[in-house]
């Protein structure tokens, strides 16, 4: 006889089902009993439901429910009846009904798991061993939900502006700048090797030459980098780009997709969100994803410094550096051993020394450094700060560069700390106008700050050709949710004469350009629109919108930090044959 597995969710039962008959399956995820009579809580994808068997109502029920494990899938029939009034379960939709099954068959007995679903504190890599058996969880469940919720309400979106979703390809060639690529050698072609896109960025900009105008994907990228809670080897962008628009355009469109995703986790935001620069992002808050939950803004005391006698910190201006300060309310309070420890943390940041000056509740300021500066200047230290009695001030003076990174992560530091965060805030903010070119010391050059195709202003060109590329802005925007960065993008370079200029000064010769980048270069010559774009990270929007702290929470089978799967073992040794057939040797001896 053919058995109907399911005629009804677990989930979906409810007082208007009363004296249906109903035929469930699920799994099996406690059993209780009580005194004879056996409770069995019913569980699939959209809840639980009660089963109950009395060995004098359902005795051939009750005789499997007596031995069936936890965990193990059934399939019952039965007509949903009312619980007594005294066991109502509020906390359940089907807290009210249950049924006493007429028939039962375990369609698979499962075996003791190795972990407890509901045990919070199994290590990860256990659940990742058994990321099956950890997707059962409700945490789980929920997260991936809401991620195939938000995908829906982008793609939704999305599609109702007009654009056209096209699937850009996965083997490409490897390209300069940017992350480490993940490389496959390639079979017919001896020598050669494919990578994995870290972004479509290329394709999309084609796309545009190809006249689609407005372009998306939910896009997979691969970059072989470092890991940490919010990276992954493989992870998913939403990808966007748009001809014909400037940034004005693409950040309103952004904020479209952005309201839209927020919605499906029950946040309302309101666009317009506000726009920074990135100076001004660096200089109030260290940072260029900056957190505004909390105040804290850094302040400068560089000119004040420099009319002192504070020869340390003088030259470190004179050559180039900047000082910037913070300022701790109420820290006058904190016990020589709390300014160590704090000194010594902004020294694991990076700086070499941290400066302070506390004042006093009786209006005294004190602090070392007080001697290489006058009454005066001091005043318009303590007033720079807006430090009141009982305030204390950190300041760091070097390269622009670490100060910002020490500063900015001393004041995240406080925030987390001393409670300042509001955490049920939710502050979207752009930042805008950043630098085209960074100075890398361990490249020895400018590297591009985002990508080489980054549109710079046209107000800046003549520093671009001139080589003043420190002082060159590019047309470039991030969008930054609570301190991360969610996404970003940039107006395009159009114009064929203007890439190539934007190759030479990254130091690319003509060879190098056409040979990594040609194809490109090529298709800016057959009439190109002009085009912007944005790529937003699927993987941690979701993950803060979850509120998790590891974007392996919300993607059903990641990598652990050492880029592994361990559940799949994966990545394997290949036999002889197939790096034979690679035309690839192994220089790594077999197990």
């Amino acid at each position: 006889m053919k058995i109907k597995l399911k005629s009804h969710n677990c989930g979906e039962l409810t007082a208007k089902n009363i004296g249906d008959e109903v035929t469930l399956s699920g799994w099996v995820s406690t059993v209780r009993d009580l005194g004879g009579i056996i409770f069995v809580e019913l569980r699939d994808r959209t809840g639980f439901f009660q089963l109950v068997a009395d060995p004098q109502i359902n005795p051939d029920v009750h005789a499997v429910f007596s031995k069936v494990k936890t965990e193990s899938v059934i399939n019952i029939k039965g007509k949903v009846t009312m619980r007594p009034e005294e066991t109502y379960n509020d906390k359940l939709p089907t807290g009210e009904v249950e049924t006493y099954p007429t028939y039962v068959q375990v369609l698979s007995e499962a075996k003791t798991l190795p972990f407890v679903l509901d045990d919070e504190n199994v290590s990860e890599d256990v659940r990742l061993k058994y990321r099956y058996l950890d997707l059962r969880r409700e945490n789980m469940l929920h997260n991936l939900k809401l991620r195939h919720k938000i995908v829906t309400a982008v793609r939704n979106y999305l599609n109702e502006q007009d654009f056209i979703e096209v699937e850009t390809p996965i083997l490409i060639k490897t390209t300069p700048e940017g992350a480490r690529d993940y490389l496959v050698p390639s079979r017919v072609q001896e020598g050669k090797f494919y990578a994995l896109p870290q972004s479509p960025q290329i394709f999309k900009q084609l796309l545009m030459v190809g006249g689609f105008e407005r372009y998306y994907q939910i896009a997979k990228c691969f970059r072989d980098e470092d890991l940490r809670a919010d990276r992954q080897p493989e992870f998913t962008q939403i990808d966007m780009e748009m001809s014909f628009v400037d940034q004005d355009n693409v950040i309103e469109m952004t904020e479209g997709v952005v309201k839209a995703a927020f919605k499906e986790a029950g946040i309302e935001v309101k666009p317009p969100f506000k726009r920074i620069t990135w100076q001004e992002a660096m200089d109030k808050y260290g940072s260029d994803k900056p957190d505004t939950r909390f105040g804290l803004e850094l302040f400068d005391i560089g000119d004040i410094i420099m009319e002192s006698n504070f020869e340390i910190v003088k030259n470190a201006l004179k050559a180039g550096g900047i000082v910037r300060g913070i300022k701790i309310e109420g820290g006058a309070k904190y016990s020589r051993k709390d300014i160590d420890e704090i000194t010594k943390l902004a020294v694991s940041y990076g700086a070499k020394a941290l400066a302070n000056i506390i004042y006093s509740e009786d209006g005294t300021a004190k602090s070392p450094v007080l001697k290489f500066v006058t009454d005066e200047q001091a005043k318009a230290i303590q007033e720079r700060a807006q430090a009141k009695p009982g305030d204390i001030i950190f300041f760091v003076a070097d390269k622009p560069k670490l100060v910002y990174d020490v500063m900015g992560r001393l004041r995240l530091h406080f925030g987390k700390t001393l409670n300042l965060i509001n955490k049920d805030d939710n502050a979207l903010l752009w930042v805008v106008d950043f630098p085209m070119f960074e100075w890398s010391d361990e490249e020895n050059r400018y590297m591009a700050m985002h990508h080489p195709f980054t549109s710079p202003n046209m107000e800046d060109m003549d520093k671009l050709e001139s080589g003043d590329l420190g002082h060159v802005k590019s047309i470039a925007y991030d969008i930054v949710y609570n301190g991360t960065e969610l996404g970003g993008g940039s107006v395009r370079i159009h114009s064929p004469e203007v890439q190539k200029k934007v190759f030479k000064a990254l130091g690319l010769t003509e060879a190098e350009a056409a040979e990594k980048f040609g194809f490109l270069v090529n298709a800016l010559q057959y009439g190109t629109p002009p085009h912007a774009g944005l790529a937003i990270g699927l993987d941690r929007l979701v993950a803060l919108l979850c509120r998790t702290e590891s974007i392996r929470d919300v993607i059903a089978f990641p990598k652990n930090s050492g880029a592994k799967d361990l559940m799949s073992d994966a990545p394997g040794e290949a036999s002889l044959q197939q790096l034979r057939e690679l035309h690839l040797k192994s220089t790594v001896k077999p197990h």
